[in-house]
């Protein structure tokens, strides 16, 4: 597959290079032309506003959105988890997603960037250690959204930080920033397939 990861901000080099060790070819995205040649998409990590900015910016927003909604294959870490999401608590005034999970998303539920923290996690019937920073959680989901992974915080209340709803799927962590490919790999494996 030709995967593309939308490179406007954030840690797009480390998805790319995580795809490319799944074996697939992975390309850096900022027009429209180089969105239409990809298979399947990756909203990086990074700052959410920013990136949501430059992506209106750069007129990607609609197509994105087309592609989501025609099935493209699309997968979010942290920011690209609030991006994916169709509803956002704590966001900024007007803030723009491309939409598609039937989700509520908290921006920086666990805290600022000083609460930043490791966990390890059940993921899809596999241990991982993941990475969160200044990261969302899912507070809602739809009928259609199958939670993945979810996480227990110290007052004692588990949220999902891994969903997947058909050909969409999102995580709260960062799996690029590890040398652990599974995530990446049930992307490309069961959500892409």
């Amino acid at each position: 597959m030709n995967i593309g990861v939308l490179a406007l901000q954030g840690d797009f080099r480390e998805h790319i290079k995580s795809a490319q060790e799944c074996g697939h070819s992975a390309v850096e995205v900022r027009r429209i032309s180089e969105l239409n040649q990809v298979d399947a998409l990756i909203l990086p990590g990074g700052e959410s506003t920013a990136i949501a900015l430059l992506a209106k910016n750069y007129d990607l927003i609609d197509p994105i959105r087309t592609r989501i909604k025609a099935g493209m294959p699309t997968y979010g870490s942290c920011a690209g988890m609030i991006l994916l999401a169709d509803r956002i608590v704590d966001g900024v005034q007007g803030q723009i997603t491309f939409g598609g999970l039937d989700m509520t998303v908290r921006r920086n539920a666990f805290g600022r960037q000083v609460d930043s923290f490791e966990s390890d996690l059940n993921f899809a019937g596999t241990s991982l250690h993941a990475i969160f920073i200044r990261a969302p959680w899912v507070e809602e989901i739809g009928p259609h959204v199958e939670v993945i992974s979810s996480v227990t915080t110290p007052d004692s209340q588990s949220h999902p930080v891994a969903v997947r709803q058909n050909h969409l799927m999102a995580t709260s962590f960062h799996p690029e920033l590890t040398h652990d490919l599974a995530v990446h790999r049930y992307f490309f494996d069961e959500v892409c397939k």
